[in-house]
């Protein structure tokens, strides 16, 4: 076989194996965009997760690629990176979705992405190709992101509950079981915006350091861009069912009109950060709105005991992907 044969077969399996993250990140993702939706009963499962595929394909015709550029070219030096960095980080990440998916936990994607990329360039190279604005600004918005949608479905809640302060319940679910479709459109736009330009950010990358393109480009090519967009609306279709119940039920049950809170608070946070360009975790985004709706009402409506294992797996996800990006980096060596 050929330098050049292998070269790109280990390119074309780079994609490949990039892709089928972007895959999972749908499929382990999937109950953030419609958990709500299909705990208050306003979407069964299947017609859900067709509802937020779409509007995870739309987002491609909406968003700049800044999300894609800070992970391409922000988070570590791309001249450093090469395509063991590359295995090493998807490898790390990909292991982590399927360990915390098997246990029903909504953890990061793009924070095991973000924790696989520094592990392994570090196992590369040692902390000098990190790049400390990217990473702070990622890790900042690990406490920002939940918090701002904490925030933001709160007062949305407390808003609500006002302005319709003299309805009947019944119209009051009537109105917003509609309203809920638009919210978590809103929602799922956001997801595919942000969490799709991630994996883009990772191929850019590997097509940098193959040297198809160049750091100058302002973007990836646009096969790039489909592809990316396509694989996460595939795994959406196919949804994470073993999260929807932790998601929908076991933090706090949802009615129509705090569903729709929290997806549009989580949709507004998502829609912020991708407008700077800032990397952020769906799940940590989703899940903060929703405890917001659930304890606007009052605190014993939360279960705090199941929020906080959630928070355990957000603390531990950076740490052990990069763990095991770094000892797949070291098999990618001898595989690659």
């Amino acid at each position: 076989m050929t330098t050049a044969t292998l070269t790109f077969s280990t390119l074309a399996g780079l994609v490949a194996l990039a892709l089928l993250f972007d895959f999972m990140n749908g499929f382990h993702d999937a109950a953030n965009s419609i958990a709500t939706v299909v705990s208050t009963g306003v979407l069964k499962p299947y017609q859900a997760v067709a509802w937020a595929a779409f509007f995870n394909f739309v987002a491609v015709f909406v968003f700049h690629l800044k999300v894609a550029a800070t992970v391409g070219k922000g988070i570590a030096d791309p001249s450093v990176i090469d395509h063991y960095v590359i295995f090493g980080a998807l490898v790390g990440a990909i292991i982590w979705n399927v360990v915390t998916w098997y246990y029903g936990l909504p953890s990061s994607s793009s924070h095991a992405l973000i924790g696989g990329m520094i592990g392994a360039t570090l196992a590369k190279a040692g902390p000098g190709p990190l790049l400390a604005p990217g990473i702070v600004k990622t890790a900042v918005f690990i406490v920002v992101s939940p918090v701002l949608g904490f925030l933001l479905g709160g007062l949305l809640m407390i808003a609500v509950s006002w302005i319709f302060f003299k309805s009947t319940p019944r119209r009051m679910d009537r109105w917003f079981r509609r309203l809920q479709l638009v919210s978590s459109a809103l929602y799922s736009l956001g997801h595919g915006s942000n969490d799709a330009q991630k994996t883009m950010g990772i191929i850019w990358l590997l097509l940098i350091s193959a040297g198809i393109t160049t750091t100058q480009a302002s973007m990836p090519p646009t096969w790039v861009i489909v592809s990316c967009y396509a694989a996460i609306s595939l795994g959406t279709l196919f949804g994470g069912w073993r999260i929807v119940k932790t998601m929908g039920q076991r933090i706090t049950k949802l009615k129509p009109v705090g569903g729709f809170c929290a997806e549009t608070g989580g949709a507004m946070t998502l829609f912020l950060a991708s407008g700077f360009g800032i990397p952020v975790s769906t799940t940590h985004t989703i899940t903060g709105s929703i405890i917001g709706v659930g304890s606007s009402q009052k605190l014993s409506a939360v279960r705090w005991g199941i929020a906080g294992s959630i928070v355990w797996a957000w603390i531990l996800t950076i740490p052990a992907s990069a763990i095991m990006a770094a000892l797949a980096w070291w098999i990618g060596r001898h595989l690659l």
